[in-house]
């Protein structure tokens, strides 16, 4: 039987786009389902602040009436008007080991998109480059940290044969507690006392003034990053509406803000790898007692996620990057953990690379962002 791509629009249809994953990966024991909850509300158009500027059509692929494949394709002005480009976007792209599914795919969404005549799609991203994004190419031997993609290791084979190009890799670095480099740390204990005689010093974020906090979070965040590879100043509501995830979760001796003289210049927030528990959780159910098990186990993991760090131009280059990364591996070991992951860091951004290879970091994992040429241009 041949391929047919449907859209998928109703709750049935979306319900059914967000369990294939959960099919397509049923017996991996590194899989980890995303939370349904959480997923679901991404496909809300009146919840969920992508909305109010972008856009997006899902479509699933069958074959002998059976759920092989999905795609979301994605229409993203926001990151084009910033980046003066014109590209579209693909996202949730999930296949079985078939070239024809994932071309019949990706055939789909750019059939969508092309009315508007983008140069190529890029993708995955779910939705924005500010999201989760790209496909792990190298590092399967484990399971993802908190927010970080998993995928078939085929993945990227089929993509490369039907046509699709990198268009930017991602690394993910290990730093383990028992083999971090020593001298490093010394280093950097000296480095914050010298900092500090210059009025620079780094405290820990607070979790009870949060909101106080997510202000200046924003505007060092959007500082920070604003010459990075892909990336999209946050609006208001996509802030707030991620700084409310992460509240749930966050751990204020994780989450530190450099200032100098009472004025932030750099932030870095890590969260407790809750993958570790959400693991077992069926087809990311919480409800009725997967919730209690979350709750009571997100201070018994065993390795945390560095997932976001920045400084402002005018303040890089004094080691603030590797304080962070040290502060981080000093309350890991406080607390016996084995370690954490800084992810992703762009394969580009060679300060944040050496500020994790001086500390023995180890680079365990590769993502990978394609791009594809359109067809069906209008």
């Amino acid at each position: 039987m041949g391929i047919t791509i449907k859209e998928a629009n109703t709750k049935k249809e979306i319900r059914q786009f967000i369990d294939f994953a959960h099919d397509l990966y049923d017996g991996d024991p590194n899989y980890v389902p995303e939370l349904y909850l959480a997923q679901k509300e991404m496909f809300d158009r009146k919840k969920y602040p992508f909305y109010d500027y972008g856009d997006l059509q899902c479509y699933l692929a069958y074959q002998d009436n059976k759920i092989v494949g999905r795609v979301a394709a994605i229409k993203n002005e926001r990151y084009n008007d910033y980046h003066k480009s014109n590209i579209g976007f693909f996202g949730f792209l999930e296949f079985i080991d078939n070239n024809e599914v994932a071309e019949a795919l990706l055939d789909a969404a750019s059939g969508w998109l092309s009315g508007h005549r983008y140069d190529y799609l890029m993708g995955p991203t779910n939705f924005t480059t500010n999201e989760t994004s790209g496909f792990l190419i190298d590092g399967f031997h484990e399971p993802p940290k908190i927010m970080m993609p998993y995928n078939k290791s085929y993945y990227d084979r089929i993509l490369q044969e039907i046509g699709l190009e990198k268009e930017m890799d991602m690394f993910a670095y290990m730093l383990h507690t028992n083999t971090v480099s020593e001298k490093s740390i010394k280093l950097s204990e000296m480095l914050e006392e010298r900092l500090k005689r210059k009025g620079i010093t780094i405290r820990n974020i607070s979790i009870k003034s949060f909101k106080k906090e997510v202000p200046k979070l924003k505007k060092l965040y959007n500082a920070a990053w604003e010459v990075n590879w892909g990336f999209v100043p946050f609006t208001d509501a996509e802030f707030e509406h991620i700084a409310d995830g992460l509240k749930m979760v966050a751990d204020e001796d994780f989450a530190y803000i450099a200032e100098h003289e009472g004025k932030p210049i750099g932030f870095s927030i890590s969260i407790p790898d809750v993958n570790e528990i959400t693991k077992n959780f069926k087809k990311g159910r919480l409800f009725p007692f997967n919730i209690i098990k979350l709750l009571l186990g997100k201070k018994k993991t065993k390795c945390v996620r560095i997932m976001a760090t920045g400084v402002v131009e005018e303040y890089r280059k004094k080691g603030i990057e590797a304080i962070f990364f040290a502060r981080n591996i000093k309350e890991a070991r406080k607390r016996n953990l084995v370690g954490g992951e800084a992810s992703w860091i762009l394969e580009n951004n060679t300060e944040m690379v050496q500020s994790a290879e001086k500390l023995n970091g180890s680079k365990y994992k590769t993502y990978r962002l394609y791009k594809y040429p359109l067809t069906n241009q209008a």
